[in-house]
């Protein structure tokens, strides 16, 4: 089963050094995963003030610099795993380093059928 896990934490809770140690170990743990057969992606985002929203009401596009809402954490990034069920994602999830100073939310990916592969695949 596939399943998106969500990171989130606030953007200044992080010192360089704290932020480049919880980079290090977020790589650790995605190599041990693609060894396991269990890794699918992940990624840090920028920081929120880089986003662009993208709304269409009555068919005109509108844009807007971000961020959408005023909130205490941000999503900050994402892994994309698949493995047998929830509790195995429960398992990598408190093993993300944001965790420790955030949030990871854990969302199973609604497969849809007739979507085309990713790019290289």
């Amino acid at each position: 089963m596939k399943y998106m896990l969500l990171v989130y934490g606030a953007e200044d809770a992080w010192t360089e050094q704290e932020r480049a140690e919880c980079m290090e170990e977020s790589t650790e743990l995605c190599h041990e995963l693609a060894e396991q057969g269990k890794f699918l992606g992940a990624s840090p985002l920028h920081p929120v003030s880089t986003a662009t929203l993208v709304r269409v009401r009555r068919g005109t596009r509108l844009t807007t610099d971000g961020p959408f809402a005023e909130t205490t954490e941000q999503l900050g990034g994402y892994f994309l795993i698949d493995v047998a069920n929830l509790d195995e994602a429960i398992a990598i999830a408190g093993r993300i380093p944001a965790a420790t100073k955030g949030t990871v939310e854990i969302r199973p990916v609604f497969e849809l059928a007739g979507l085309p592969q990713p790019a290289g695949k």
